[in-house]
């Protein structure tokens, strides 16, 4: 019982955290509603979703943390022009970590704006770390992570 109070703790700082807007706290937030996805979809139980949402939550906070402007940039031409399933791959000249994208067919948001998911695997320090965001276009034209 007291893991799971943990855990809902755990979910509740990172939820809370994810209103912030650095993209450490962007990537975590994704990571944590794939995370839960996971747990829920593995486990069938609340105990498997909030763990599942805390590990997604940690892995998806250390990716959005590592991307600088380049990655930023190559993820927004993802998002922009890359067929849907189709990878787009990098490596980032300066910190040398690397990235794929794979991202997933537009839709239309409940705020009638174009979205994209996409799955990412970065390879940061040696460590493959996965991990999955939305991004929607803000009134800009802009691709904005969600």
């Amino acid at each position: 019982m007291q893991k799971t109070h943990l855990m809902a703790a755990t979910l509740s700082v990172l939820l809370l955290s994810s209103c912030l807007a650095n993209k450490a706290q962007m990537g975590g937030a994704g990571g944590v509603a794939a995370g839960a996805l996971a747990g829920q979809a593995i486990g069938r139980n609340t105990e498997s979703t909030l763990i599942g949402a805390a590990v997604g939550g940690m892995l998806g906070y250390i990716v959005g943390n590592e991307m600088d402007k380049f990655d930023q940039q190559q993820l927004t031409r993802a998002y922009e022009s890359a067929p849907s399933g189709q990878p787009v791959a990098w490596t980032n000249p300066d910190s040398h970590n690397q990235y794929q994208v794979i991202p997933q067919p537009a839709y239309t948001s409940a705020n009638n704006q174009p979205c994209r998911k996409a799955e990412i695997v970065a390879v940061i320090d040696g460590k493959t770390e996965r991990t999955y965001s939305t991004a929607c276009r803000d009134i800009n034209g802009q691709w904005q992570l969600q």
